[in-house]
């Protein structure tokens, strides 16, 4: 199982070739979400048409809930890279996510899609 970001979602979602390639290799089976990136995902949806769409979308795969393991990882991260490297609220929860599975996170870093194995 690999945990998707936020932003490959939006990259294959808007054609990029490379985020579409790699998903398709993982296989629609073996992709996570963060419950984080469901709701980053509805928050930028413009009207009821695009979340219905989204919603679509995104319904094959699996959501992650967040539990309280989960929580005590990011608040870890937070406190030790939010000054240090800028860490957002939800960038810590997905990767804590990732952490806690013990699953690689695939996400995009300065434009260049990486994986991170926890």
């Amino acid at each position: 199982m690999v945990l998707c970001d936020t932003n490959i979602f939006i990259s294959a979602f808007n054609g990029r070739i490379d985020a579409i390639d790699q998903l398709d290799k993982i296989g629609l089976a073996e992709i996570a979400l963060s419950a984080v990136t469901v709701m980053e995902l509805f928050q930028g949806m413009g009207n009821k048409n695009e979340l219905a769409q989204m919603k679509k979308r995104i319904k094959f795969y699996d959501v992650i809930q967040i539990d309280n393991a989960i929580s005590e990882k990011a608040i870890e991260f937070i406190e030790k890279y939010k000054l240090s490297q800028g860490l957002q609220i939800p960038d810590a929860i997905i990767g804590a996510t990732a952490v806690v599975y013990q699953i690689p996170l695939y996400t995009l870093m300065s434009g260049i899609s990486t994986f991170y194995r926890g």
